[in-house]
């Protein structure tokens, strides 16, 4: 998983930048198929914005979330692309399962989920 994080207007400094990773990390365990994620985070006037876009095997999953802190607005961003993923991997998993039912049951006959035979 490569990950790359970009300050816009300000430094960014190391205790930011190894929080980040520590909470971007998070999202390993719901799923192992990411390529790759790029974090932005961006010092307004009045807000702090986070923007999040992860990299799946042909999809881009984005999260943005502006808050007063930086950390606060980083946790928000990463609770929604958890539940971002945890939505892709149950999709994926029901098309795997549709596919794998109608090729066992055959062309002639075929037979939803939930049937029985």
């Amino acid at each position: 998983m490569r990950m790359n994080i970009t300050a816009r207007r300000f430094k960014l400094n190391e205790d930011l930048k190894d929080f980040t990773e520590k909470e971007v990390g998070r999202l390993g365990r719901y799923y192992e198929g990411i390529v790759d994620i790029e974090v932005i985070l961006s010092w307004e006037k009045f807000y702090r914005l986070a923007e999040i876009k992860i990299g799946v095997h042909g999809t881009i999953l984005t999260a943005q979330e502006r808050s007063e802190e930086m950390h606060k607005a980083i946790k928000l961003t990463v609770d929604k692309l958890e539940r971002q993923l945890v939505k892709y991997k149950g999709k994926l998993h029901a098309f795997d399962h549709e596919k794998a039912v109608e090729k066992t049951v055959g062309a002639d006959f075929l037979v939803k989920p939930g049937q029985e035979a």
